[in-house]
């Protein structure tokens, strides 16, 4: 019997080894392996759980951050939805002090973000934080930069997620919320929530745009990267 439960645990390790996987992602130079000047890997387990994976939509954010890293440099930002937190990590590795977070109640993907910044030496604050829920938490952030990578996937959250952004943006005065979304989520439906909750758009980018040609070879879709404000008239 002991054989057969050391035999059990050495399958359920080989599965596990198998699930998971560690990516490597370049920035800067010619973004690739042998030319880049910021590396981050990223530790993903594609059969479990999608925000342990890396989207195209994480992917064009990261490097948005990359291409405008003097703004964040010294900056306060928080990463909503972070799931894998290519985005944020990038944030942090230019210089700015970074709130990581994601469901408060899936660990897993929270602990996966802590391995995360172990593996990339990374100081981030690691958050449970539930959009629409108003726990302790969030009154403590204070952003000046908001992101999130393909937040805007299921229209049941959008409210929830919007409640939350509009929070954070009056909770602090002149921050933007910076996302990436595909155009699958309905730009309309978001275009009457930013009137909704009193916000505006201040830019809206086709997020090939400005990929790397080496990226974009590897990515599909018709992906949008949006910077929204508090419409201060509305505020008022």
């Amino acid at each position: 019997m002991e054989g057969a439960a050391t035999g059990d645990r050495a399958a359920a390790a080989a599965v596990a080894a198998r699930m998971t996987t560690v990516s490597r992602h370049y920035f800067g130079g010619g973004a690739s392996k042998s030319d880049h000047d910021l590396r981050v890997d990223i530790i993903e387990n594609i059969e479990e759980d999608y925000g342990m994976f890396v989207w195209p939509c994480s992917i064009i954010l990261a490097e948005y951050v990359w291409q405008h890293r003097s703004r964040f440099t010294g900056c306060k930002v928080v990463e909503l939805g972070a799931g894998t937190s290519l985005p944020g990590l990038v944030a942090a590795k230019v210089g700015a002090d970074v709130t990581l977070t994601d469901i408060a109640h899936n660990t897993e993907v929270l602990n996966n973000i802590r391995k995360i910044c172990a593996l990339n030496n990374a100081s981030c604050t690691v958050s449970g934080l539930t959009w629409g829920d108003w726990d302790e938490p969030i009154f403590d952030l204070h952003p000046d930069i908001i992101l999130g990578a393909d937040v805007l996937y299921d229209s049941a959250n959008f409210d929830d997620l919007f409640a939350t952004v509009t929070f954070l943006l009056e909770n602090s005065p002149g921050a933007v919320f910076i996302t990436t979304y595909h155009n699958r989520s309905g730009h309309h439906l978001i275009e009457f929530l930013m009137v909704k909750w009193g916000l505006k758009c201040l830019k809206l980018l086709d997020g090939f745009s400005f990929l790397p040609s080496c990226k974009a070879a590897s990515l599909q879709g018709n992906i949008q990267l949006v910077e929204i404000a508090l419409d201060k008239e509305k505020h008022n």
